[in-house]
């Protein structure tokens, strides 16, 4: 199989994409999306002009909202919005209105990259910012364990990242934090599995990673937060015009809400669950955190096995020049993607929903491969 013979990928490969982000979409969707740019189906528009006020658009809101609806199970008591500046605006917006009384404290988890950013955001909104764990000392190579964090009964809300996308961490459960609103980043594997969403008080993703293309960010929110919102925010970033106009108080980015509805359509009716979902991410994280865990350390998974994320594989080979020639090597066959997040470096290979279990299998072949040819490098 190891056969680089040239710079390009051969076109008679197959190509699959283990990228952090951008992240895959499903085929199916692309072709559905490429017909859309020409026409709607039915409508004689093509989605990059559709007005944002005509019925068109608020039919392709609803129906994706109905179909995230249906998903997750999301009570009435709920409200799901289609936002844009991704996850990193909603580190802003969410200390903005949900911490209108800056005596009380907030509670944030720091478990990776993405969490570190988040927290930033939220000390600039105040001075009582209470971070409850901090995986920065051992290197964020794992999740905390329940009695590892004490959260504040008055704080306004608990914040974390359900998955790390640059360390591969993930944790298995929502926290518990009684009467206290969880606040939750699920950019990365948000419809991925199924979720109890009563337990949280607001949900985000950004629609890159998992579930569309850039330039939407979901966000579900109960009802109850809304009515704690200061007056004193600017309107834009303030969740309750958002509502009040359903998703539309500005111009949304109607053919990236297009893409998601594409995506609910197609998890909904080819893969016809998010239980079904979940047991492709663990098919397919199983043949690649198997074949690490047997390989004798030629390859080193960065995080602790009960932290591991089926989203986000990322281990290291013995030396920076190995890991060269294992990306060099890959992307001659077809398997592109693997760079490590700039700030760990190694190898990440990510499973997002639309690679199949076949690209998974694939990468491991390859990976087995790999390891015969260079099991002496040093």
């Amino acid at each position: 199989m190891i056969q680089p013979s040239s710079n390009s990928i051969a076109t008679s490969l197959p190509l699959y994409n283990f990228a952090g982000g951008v992240g895959l979409l499903p085929p199916k969707v692309i072709s559905e999306a490429q017909q859309a740019i020409l026409e709607v189906p039915g409508t004689g528009i093509s989605a990059l002009v559709i007005n944002h006020r005509s019925q068109l658009c608020r039919d392709i809101l609803d129906e994706t909202e109905k179909n995230i609806r249906t998903l997750l199970n999301v009570p009435d008591n709920y409200r799901i919005l289609f936002l844009q500046g991704g996850a990193s605006l909603q580190f802003s917006m969410i200390p903005m209105n949900l911490w209108a009384n800056k005596s009380q404290p907030v509670d944030y988890i720091v478990s990776g990259y993405w969490s570190t950013k988040a927290i930033k955001e939220a000390e600039i909104e105040g001075k009582n910012v209470n971070i409850i764990w901090n995986g920065k000392a051992q290197k964020f190579v794992r999740v905390p364990s329940r009695h590892e964090y004490k959260i504040d009964p008055d704080a306004a809300y608990v914040h974390y990242c359900s998955n790390e996308t640059v360390e591969g961490l993930q944790f298995a459960e929502p926290l518990e934090t009684g009467d206290v609103p969880l606040v939750c980043d699920m950019s990365s594997d948000f419809l991925a599995k199924p979720i109890d969403i009563g337990k949280y008080g607001l949900v985000y993703a950004h629609a890159q990673k998992n579930i569309g293309a850039a330039g939407v960010t979901v966000v579900i929110i109960r009802d109850d937060l809304l009515e704690c919102i200061p007056d004193n925010i600017p309107t834009v970033l303030d969740y309750r015009p958002h509502v009040e106009m359903k998703s539309i108080y500005n111009t949304p980015p109607v053919f990236a809400i297009y893409v998601v509805l594409l995506v609910t359509r197609w998890l909904l009716n080819d893969i016809g669950s998010l239980a079904n979902m979940a047991g492709q991410s663990q098919r397919k994280a199983a043949l690649l955190y198997n074949l690490i865990d047997q390989s004798e350390g030629f390859y080193r998974g960065h995080a602790q096995v009960d932290s591991r994320s089926l989203i986000n594989v990322v281990f290291n080979l013995a030396t920076p020049d190995l890991e060269s020639r294992f990306i060099e090597t890959a992307r001659q066959l077809g398997i592109i993607g693997l760079e490590g997040h700039r700030s760990l470096g190694g190898i990440r290979a990510s499973l997002y929903n639309s690679m199949p279990v076949e690209g998974a299998q694939y990468l491991q072949n390859f990976m087995m491969e790999f390891q015969e040819k260079f099991k002496n490098y040093q």
